[in-house]
């Protein structure tokens, strides 16, 4: 039987190993993994037999690989265009006050997850040829912390998106920068699909494709989504499906015309791309995915949260009855935006900094965004450093 090293990678992409398991103990895991009310789910290696990974829903991600494989390496991007486009090919995230917009269109979406180290692609290979977004599905479970452990996946299998979306809690991550190609799908020949058009920019959306990921969803109260349509439309990308509406999964399929590839601009399904043989994103509701919102009201004053207020919330409200509240619309604020980082359960959002609100307001000081704090300077009381970094992430102002 096949003995397996076993590992588990963190959100932070560092990986911790576990030592060598059995057969045995895989086929337990992904037993356990099947489970359809299981928080997990797994998937295997697209280009290497034996290797399975375990989507976690807390983020995490589990990695069984046969002792006897060839040495596992994490392809490096190509950065070489046919011919040159002028571009960066490692444009990574942008600094602290450096801006996110080209000269063309949006490069980095204010407020995304930034996942990996932000080089993926390089530049296109057809500049001339229209834009195009590519619609994916993840074929995983969507909520919790599945926009990590799926995105660690993704760059361990080199398959990166530009973005990836969880449409149960509306959050957005980024892998690279939208001007740049992403590798997510597979060459058409010669012809390399990724860097087909001015952009293309390819969307992996956390779901299944036969179960369309928009049955129930509501444009209209997913903020992070009209950030991502934002982003696609400044690079004049048409609001139209010019192969049509993605095809039903499981099902005969479409024929992936490249005339209609090649020459038109828009949207496309994987199922629509030639050279492809995914049927993803299923029959998805395009007028959902191309939501048009009606004249902008007024935009609000952000909110202002007090780090003194916040702490004497948590010395009072900790000690109390459940749900003793001090400072509650400002701890709500505190609180939606860590719900937002998948680090509070929603039912927690109530206004009370209560003993699961320190314990989300701690991860968020020691993950990378928060700060990377350690030992008592993690102790899930709000200071005025990390509770910037939250606010810059999620629309409200902190103050002393």
């Amino acid at each position: 039987m096949t003995t397996f090293h076993a590992a588990v990678v963190h959100p932070d992409r560092s990986v911790v190993y576990c030592g060598e398991v059995s057969q045995a103990h895989v086929d337990e895991a992904l037993a356990m993994a099947a489970v359809e009310t299981a928080p997990r789910s797994a998937v295997r290696h697209p280009r290497r037999p034996g290797s399975v990974f375990v989507l976690r829903e807390d983020g995490d991600l589990d990695w069984y690989e046969p002792v006897d494989a060839e040495p596992f390496v994490v392809r490096d991007p190509d950065p070489r265009s046919r011919p040159a486009g002028g571009h960066s090919a490692t444009d990574g995230p942008p600094l602290a006050g450096e801006p996110v917009h080209g000269l063309a269109g949006t490069r980095w979406i204010p407020g995304a997850i930034r996942l990996g180290d932000g080089v993926i692609g390089g530049a296109m290979d057809t500049p001339g040829h229209p834009p195009r977004v590519v619609h994916h599905t993840t074929e995983s479970p969507a909520g919790g912390r599945y926009l990590e452990s799926v995105g660690s996946y993704l760059m361990l299998v080199a398959c990166e998106p530009q973005l990836i979306y969880c449409p149960v809690t509306d959050r957005v991550g980024q892998f690279g920068s939208l001007h740049l190609s992403a590798r997510a799908l597979r060459n058409d020949g010669a012809r390399r699909t990724n860097r087909e058009g001015r952009v293309c920019i390819q969307i992996e959306v956390l779901g299944r494709a036969h179960k369309p990921w928009t049955t129930g969803w509501d444009p209209a109260k997913k903020p992070g989504w009209r950030k991502i349509l934002a982003a696609v439309r400044s690079w004049d990308v048409p609001d139209v499906f010019p192969a049509g509406r993605p095809a039903a999964y499981p099902g005969p399929g479409k024929s992936r015309s490249r005339s209609v590839w090649r020459s038109a601009g828009g949207h496309f399904g994987h199922v629509d791309v030639p050279g492809n043989d995914h049927g993803d994103p299923g029959a998805i509701d395009t007028a959902k995915v191309l939501y048009q919102a009606g004249p902008t009201p007024p935009r609000p004053h952000k909110p202002k949260v007090s780090v003194a207020h916040l702490v004497a919330a948590a010395k009072k409200d900790v000690p109390a009855r459940d749900g003793h509240t001090t400072y509650p619309a400002e701890v709500r604020v505190l609180e939606n935006a860590l719900v937002a980082e998948g680090l509070l359960q929603r039912r927690y959002a109530d206004g009370s900094f209560g003993s699961k609100t320190v314990a989300a307001y701690a991860a968020w000081q020691r993950s990378k965004a928060g700060g990377s704090y350690t030992g008592d300077a993690a102790d899930g009381i709000p200071g005025i450093a990390s509770l910037r970094r939250l606010a810059a992430r999620h629309g409200f102002t902190a103050t002393a």
